[in-house]
């Protein structure tokens, strides 16, 4: 073949997939709306089975009979009625004024009194700082260190990454946090200021403006969030190595060099997209184990957020917490499947939303 038509092949552009029409967006709203149905049925379903377990394993009459002098069983009956946590009250009752309450956005009142609501509200932004910068940035630098992986498949910075990912895998999260903590307090005296703080979300009674109090949180973000960051880098680089090592060498990745396209843009339009699809699943789900780890790593490190609401809870027999607190998770975990079938529709031209 005459090297000026194969330059001029070269040089063909590629079929890029062609925008979504106005029939394809009426499918994209169908099968949210369908999906967010089902999500809400499943929400129904699984904080309901965490109140029922909650209510007849959690024992909130031990909280008053524990106590020296103990109360009159006439008040403690009286104080667990209002708390709809009385166990001489049939469990269908019991259920359906806690049922009715959350329809209405009330949670019931915890152990203290206090509206599960106003809890609720107070840790929860506390909880998603950590999981959502856990899971964006572990996502992506997962996926980055896997795909690097799988290109050098191998060679020594291949070997030293798994070797790295799997002493992560095989920590857990709340040694990891213990070791960051060491480490932090070492580089802190050895730099003799206070670099990494490791206690709380902020420095009680800070002073200065917006950004001496900014610096502040940021001092007090990174080591929760680099132990959840590196656990979910450890697992989503594995699984996206794997991935990556399924399509390089793919027929469509070859035909892709053969109409031109460099190695490097290759790999990254047509290798890492389709290896993309089952990562990005993963991914989501995953969110399940952040879920877990952050409740230690809430714990150790001193945050008021929702892991630290669900020891407590189970400490305390607080069933309304739990219940409030396991709906959380529900939500949260099945917002994420949400979120991975859609990208699994954008990176997958082939699926139809139907």
């Amino acid at each position: 073949m005459p090297q000026a038509v194969r330059a001029g092949r070269a040089r063909l552009p590629l079929r890029e997939n062609p925008p979504l029409g106005e029939s394809a967006r009426r499918d994209m709203t169908k099968f949210l709306l369908r999906r967010l149905a089902n999500w809400v049925v499943l929400v129904v379903l699984a904080t309901s089975l965490a109140y029922v377990l909650a209510a007849t394993a959690l024992n909130p009459r031990a909280n008053y009979e524990n106590r020296r002098p103990a109360p009159a069983p006439a008040i403690v009956d009286q104080r667990l009625d209002e708390l709809n946590a009385n166990d001489k009250t049939p469990m269908l009752d019991r259920y359906a004024t806690w049922a009715k309450g959350v329809v209405q956005g009330d949670f019931g009142q915890t152990v203290n009194g206090e509206p599960v609501s106003d809890e609720i509200g107070r840790r929860i932004l506390v909880s998603l700082r950590l999981l959502l910068i856990a899971t964006v940035l572990g996502g992506a630098l997962g996926v980055a260190a896997g795909a690097w992986s799988a290109v050098r498949r191998n060679r020594p910075g291949d070997h030293a990454l798994t070797v790295i990912s799997f002493t992560l895998l095989a920590t857990p999260p709340f040694v990891l946090a213990i070791l960051l903590e060491i480490l932090a307090v070492r580089f802190n005296d050895l730099v003799g200021a206070s670099f990494f703080e490791y206690t709380g979300e902020f420095t009680p009674g800070q002073e200065g403006g917006f950004l001496s109090q900014g610096v502040d949180r940021v001092q007090h973000l990174v080591l929760p969030s680099l132990t959840l960051i590196l656990a979910e880098v450890a697992i989503v680089s594995r699984y996206q190595r794997s991935a990556m090592l399924d399509v390089l060498g793919a027929d469509y990745v070859r035909t892709a060099r053969a109409k031109g396209l460099t190695r490097s843009v290759a790999l990254r339009r047509h290798a890492l997209r389709t290896a993309l699809i089952p990562s990005a699943t993963f991914i989501a789900y995953n969110l399940s184990l952040l879920l877990v780890g952050s409740t230690f790593v809430e714990e150790i490190f001193g945050w008021h957020g929702m892991g630290e609401l669900f020891i407590e809870s189970i400490t305390q027999s607080d069933v309304n917490s739990v219940a409030a607190v396991s709906a959380f998770a529900a939500v949260l975990v099945l917002l994420a499947g949400l979120l991975s079938d859609l990208a699994y529709a954008v990176l997958d031209p082939r699926v139809r939303i139907s």
